[in-house]
């Protein structure tokens, strides 16, 4: 078993139905699962989904949207002293924007083997010491 990263758009595209992408993190999933990987994210994951919602002030996605992430099937990982400190380090090394690079730090944190992401920005990075970052293509799964 091994943690398997996921950014924010995969639950985003889960969570909204995207006719594109969903299937292809619900297939994503599925092969998480069947390996008996454990799916983490960081509770910054959660203030990104939390944005809209409260800004539409629609209660309704507000509290489906922690109910999803806090069940207990993601494990929410949290934005550490050392976190920071790679956090640092990958926007020191790369061009990556601070919420991809906040994905980063925390997945290399965590000891993630896997980044699962759509974003083609993040799938570039290239650095010692990081989980492989992967995209939705199926090339893995």
């Amino acid at each position: 078993m091994s943690r398997v990263y996921w950014d924010t758009l995969l639950f985003v595209s889960i969570q909204q139905a995207h006719p594109q992408f969903g299937p292809l993190v619900r297939q994503a999933y599925g092969a998480i699962l069947q390996r008996n990987d454990t799916r983490c994210t960081s509770v910054f994951t959660i203030g990104a989904m939390l944005t809209l919602p409260k800004r539409e002030k629609n209660d309704a996605v507000i509290q489906a949207t922690r109910k999803y992430m806090l069940d207990g099937e993601v494990e929410v990982l949290p934005f550490t002293l050392n976190t920071a400190e790679i956090y640092s380090e990958v926007r020191s090394c790369t061009r990556l924007r601070p919420a991809d690079a906040i994905h980063l730090a925390s997945a290399t944190e965590a000891g993630a083997r896997l980044l699962v992401t759509n974003d083609d920005q993040l799938k570039k990075v290239g650095m010692a010491g990081i989980p492989t970052i992967v995209g939705l293509d199926g090339k893995i799964w």
